[in-house]
């Protein structure tokens, strides 16, 4: 049983998430991951996905005329943040839109080993908002960072908020 990537682009519509999930399960592939959000009126998917199909016969059964897919055979491995080392946090960015925000942020996190596991940003009028997942080693300076990410705020006109992850309770 191989495990593929799968990214599917195509217009927002209604019924385009269940038409392609059915697909996926109409050749017996399961999805064991899955990320899928709008960007400007376009659906956006990634999927991990399980089966006894090839990566490329998988985007055989994908294919539309209103779709943009690519499949990937990729190695099997998992991920549980439960048993990562490092500490949780949640970074938030509200300003005015520019090019290289994203960038002068994600640079400055990985300067001290941090990881954006996570990130979803949206444009509202000419306010660009982000919300990062990060993940930090256990010994990093936070107030160092902090610090760090309040002058790339500052070089932004933005506000940066950066605060740890509450626990989730089960």
């Amino acid at each position: 049983m191989g495990l593929s990537a799968v990214t599917v682009l195509g217009m927002d519509r209604p019924g385009v998430i269940a038409a392609v999930t059915g697909s996926l399960a109409d050749c017996g592939a399961n999805i064991q991951d899955s990320t899928m959000t709008l960007l400007g009126g376009h659906v956006a998917m990634m999927l991990l996905v399980s089966g006894d199909l090839s990566a490329e016969e998988l985007g055989k059964h994908l294919c539309g005329p209103d779709l943009v897919v690519t499949a990937s055979a990729v190695e099997a491995r998992r991920y549980f943040r439960g048993q990562s080392d490092g500490l949780g946090y949640v970074l938030t960015v509200h300003g005015p839109d520019r090019p290289g925000i994203i960038s002068a942020i994600s640079a400055e996190l990985a300067s001290v080993g941090g990881n954006i596991t996570g990130m979803s940003t949206r444009l509202t009028g000419r306010l660009y908002v982000l919300i990062a997942d990060v993940e930090l080693p256990e010994r990093v300076d936070v107030a160092g960072l902090m610090r760090g990410l309040a002058e790339v705020g500052s070089g932004l006109d933005s506000e940066i908020t950066f605060r740890p992850v509450e626990p989730d309770l089960l």
